[in-house]
């Protein structure tokens, strides 16, 4: 198993990084806040892994801190929440924010995560409300994600959410409601979140 992986930035967007480990490139499937703490492309990083295998498969989950890689573990052994679905939940909500949504019994609020209906949203309250404080401890231990460039906020901001499943237009709509040009790619997509969580 890799667990973890150290090379140079080949290419990156808010849902996958390639690095080059001594000429063999890997492809990682990434959550937002690690996205945002990554370097320029060229530069070298690295990355905890948590490897899945499938049938089919090998897929590689790149993370920036341990507490990420921690909580990304702990939402998989909750039913009905594979990794893809691990992610978007990571790419949503921070690890303290997760941690209380799921203290609290915050179905509604767990459910704007993309691809969560209210059913898993209850039973991620149910299978993690008994773990809930191993949850805040490594919310406590996580550090939070660098602040993503200005420039291409918006688009990476529209990327990011299309692969979470939504609608480029809708998306597009929202952004040019909100008057959010110095704020940060995580804040841009949270705060882009709730409002499509509403509409």
């Amino acid at each position: 198993m890799i667990a973890s992986l150290t090379g140079r930035l080949v290419r990156k967007s808010p849902s996958q990084a390639v690095i080059d480990v001594q000429g063999v490139g890997y492809e990682l499937f990434i959550p937002l806040s690690t996205y945002c703490g990554l370097p320029d492309v060229a530069q070298v990083t690295s990355l905890h892994v948590q490897t899945c295998l499938r049938e089919d498969a090998i897929q590689l989950f790149g993370f920036l801190t341990e507490p990420e890689k921690t909580a990304f573990g702990l939402l998989t052994t909750v039913s009905g929440i594979g990794p893809k679905l691990a992610l978007s939940v990571l790419s949503t909500f921070t690890i303290p924010n997760l941690a209380e949504a799921v203290q609290a019994g915050d179905i509604d609020r767990l459910a704007t995560v993309p691809g969560i209906g209210k059913k898993s949203a209850s039973r991620l309250v149910l299978e993690l409300k008994d773990r809930v404080e191993r949850l805040s401890v490594i919310g406590g231990l996580s550090s939070p994600a660098a602040g993503c460039p200005a420039t291409s906020v918006y688009e990476d901001a529209t990327s990011a959410l299309v692969n979470l499943g939504y609608k480029p237009a809708d998306v597009k709509q929202v952004l040019s409601k909100l008057h959010l040009e110095q704020a940060d790619l995580t804040d841009v997509i949270r705060a882009t979140l709730k409002h499509l969580a509403k509409g």
